[in-house]
């Protein structure tokens, strides 16, 4: 008998779903809407369980409302606001899980006009098919990569829009354990959730240890009977294999465990998606497995009764996304509690408050800006949670730079218990002096507040020590863990080429030679060495994006002074800027583009020096966005964008400068985030 993923993945699959309390449907007895693939008896059977007095009436506008929903182009927003909302008509009890009803069936059709796909395993909630998993048996390399092919072209594809709304989560597996060596997502289980263009593939490490006695339901043998007759293979139910793969440690099956049982997929419904308005459109965002952990761990510290704790997340590894997840949770954690919540995210720097406020905005929280004492000491003395009247979730981010060491700021002994304020202080490792003022009146401000410090390179020495100041740690995830799950890049190190060493020298003798005992600051910006340094990084960045078949990626130079940075940029405005200057004022056109230009094309002609002197506030949060979506080739800076700036496609780093410290790590790890394959 020949074995495929049916008898060696998908049914025992399917079992493991039942045991974890799904009830098998046969599709040869159930009724669906093929324009949604909404089971609707099941619908409308669930919703007047969960809701009190609808009619029929009621049920039918309620589903009417959501067939039209799913015709946005949203990727879903409107109908995911629906499934959460718990103020009106609820399509799904979160505050009693076990209300809802829990399917799974196999190979639904998924049709429209004359195309159709069929994913191995749906799960329905409430008769909403919200979860499928495509599976492929072992020891097929190809097999997830292909499926991920094909999963995109569905996704790109407008027919499918409806059935692109509405699924949440899938999970894409070939009952493998991830490989070591394995960088390209070949081998293991993966879960993503929906996108227009292309899914993104996750690693699912679980961090909790599960009583799968108390968690698994016996499994009956008239369930798995009706499951392999329904599927027409009844004839594999004593082959070894078979039996083997039913276990709960398979791959697969131990996916579904972490994501599909109850208390789990709660949370994941509820909590871990995120609508995220992009450079180059929206997106819909999943939590990273540390962030779902972190977000946990930070919940049972507070059920412990701790107020404050570190969350120690790699460069690059989402901490700002963490926050935004948990404005979301600790909101209901709270009023649970009849708390209401402020929440804050401190930072230390101006460019960080404006990074920080637009990746929040991005999320869809209002975002309320504090770069003041004055307005900061108004604000913590305020009972009032939200500055909009909107009733929307807010976030407040402070700037503590101008006034961490004011010891008068925000003392304040007048706090209201029904308000929990709830501190994000980011990068902690550096900044909060504890002989300064800021913490302790932080503490003094309100002794109830809730403190939890985010960084990627904690302080660890004896001057200074990131855990004495903001207790233990809630949560950690490292480097080679993050690069392992390809969240960040591995950082490498290129030598300049010794022909260019020499070159530079030689311009440094000649100008010393010329000029005397010059300052070295401006004998690094003068334009005799300026010039062949630039000669040198333009070249080196068209060979890197020939030799990554990607004439996307962007670099950025970090000078050895603002000086510098503006003889670099008028040396390059000079020698290599395309003077049309219609590359900037043409729409960015879509990185995917950029792999199919000819070699002549990875030249670069489009750069900005980014200095607080040069264009106003306006012109360089618009250059930046321009390098974002690649109407910039170079971005030349001095102190600006060191951290806190987050673009994909930045992935040549040039430093012409020392940089020391946490500084360094900040820096170097602007290039370490994934873009496509890079």
């Amino acid at each position: 008998m020949i074995f495929n993923e049916d008898s060696r993945v998908k049914i025992p699959s399917i079992l493991h779903l039942i045991q974890l309390g799904y009830k098998y449907l046969s599709l040869k007895e159930a009724q669906w809407d093929e324009n949604t693939n909404i089971f609707t008896s099941i619908f409308k059977e669930q919703l007047q369980l969960i809701n009190s007095n609808l009619s029929e009436k009621d049920i039918q506008k309620v589903y009417a409302d959501i067939s039209i929903s799913l015709e946005n182009e949203d990727l879903g927003r409107a109908f995911y606001n629906k499934l959460i909302d718990q103020s009106g008509v609820k399509l799904i009890d979160f505050e009693n899980f076990d209300n809802n009803s829990f399917h799974v069936v196999t190979e639904l059709p998924y049709n429209k006009d004359d195309e159709s796909f069929r994913p191995d395993i749906i799960l329905l909630v409430n008769g909403m098919p919200l979860v499928f998993i495509e599976v492929k048996k072992p020891n097929n390399r190809n097999g997830v990569q292909d499926e991920h092919r094909r999963m995109q072209r569905r996704f790109q594809n407008k027919k499918f829009r409806k059935f692109v709304n509405l699924t949440q989560l899938m999970v894409f597996s070939n009952n493998m354990a991830y490989s070591e060596e394995d960088t390209q997502m070949l081998e293991g289980a993966f879960y993503s959730t929906t996108n227009y263009k292309k899914p993104i593939f996750n690693y699912f490490r679980e961090e909790e240890t599960f009583d799968l006695n108390k968690l698994l339901q016996p499994r009956t043998e008239e369930d798995e009977n009706f499951v392999l007759k329904d599927t027409n293979l009844l004839s594999i139910k004593s082959n070894k294999e078979y039996q083997s793969n039913k276990s709960p440690n398979t791959a697969t099956n131990s996916i579904s465990t972490s994501l599909f049982q109850r208390e789990r997929l709660k949370f994941i419904l509820r909590y871990a998606f995120a609508y995220v308005e992009e450079e180059n459109g929206l997106e819909k965002h999943i939590m990273r497995y540390p962030q779902l952990f972190a977000t946990k761990a930070i919940e049972n510290k507070l059920e412990n009764g701790l107020k404050k704790g570190i969350i120690w997340h790699t460069q690059g590894s989402g901490k700002t996304a963490l926050a935004y997840f948990n404005v979301k949770h600790l909101t209901h954690f709270f009023q649970k509690h009849n708390i209401i919540p402020k929440f804050y995210f401190i930072v230390d720097r101006l460019d960080l408050l404006t990074q920080a406020a637009k990746e929040f905005t991005a999320r869809g929280l209002v975002v309320h800006k504090v770069d003041s004492r004055e307005a900061f000491s108004r604000d913590i003395k305020s009972t009032s949670v939200l500055h909009n009247s909107s009733g929307k979730a807010e976030i407040t981010v402070v700037n503590i730079q101008k006034f961490k060491d004011d010891p008068d700021v925000i003392k304040n002994n007048d706090y209201n218990l029904s308000v929990q304020r709830v501190f994000f202080l980011d990068e902690v490792h550096r900044s909060y002096n504890p002989k300064g003022s800021f913490l302790a009146n932080l503490e003094l401000a309100d002794k109830h507040s809730i403190k939890i410090g985010l960084t990627g390179t904690p302080l660890l020495g004896s001057e200074y020590n990131s855990k004495t100041l903001f207790g233990d740690y809630i949560h950690k995830y490292y480097y080679n863990l993050s690069i392992k799950d390809g969240y960040t890049l591995r950082l490498i190190r290129e030598e300049i080429e010794t022909n260019y060493k020499l070159v530079l020298q030689e311009a440094l003798e000649n100008i010393k030679v010329l000029q005397g005992n010059i300052d070295k600051k401006k004998l690094y910006a003068d334009h005799r060495f300026v010039e062949p340094m630039l000669d040198y990084i333009v070249k080196d960045m068209e060979q890197a994006r020939i030799s990554m078949g990607d004439n996307s990626i962007g670099g950025m130079v970090v000078c050895d002074s603002s000086d510098q940075a503006k003889m670099m940029q008028e040396i390059f405005d000079d020698k290599y800027a395309d003077k049309s200057d219609t590359l900037f004022d043409q729409a960015a056109e879509e990185p995917a583009s950029y792999g199919n230009k000819k070699k002549e094309e990875s030249k670069v002609n489009k750069a900005q020096v980014i200095l607080h002197d040069i264009g106003t506030k306006q012109d360089r949060r618009d250059w930046v966005s321009g390098f974002k979506v690649g109407k910039l080739d170079f971005l030349f800076v001095y102190n600006m964008l060191l951290t806190g700036f987050d673009a994909k496609r930045l992935k040549k780093l040039y430093i012409g400068r020392k940089i020391k410290s946490h500084n360094l790590l900040q820096t170097l790890t602007r290039v370490n985030r994934t873009y496509k394959t890079h």
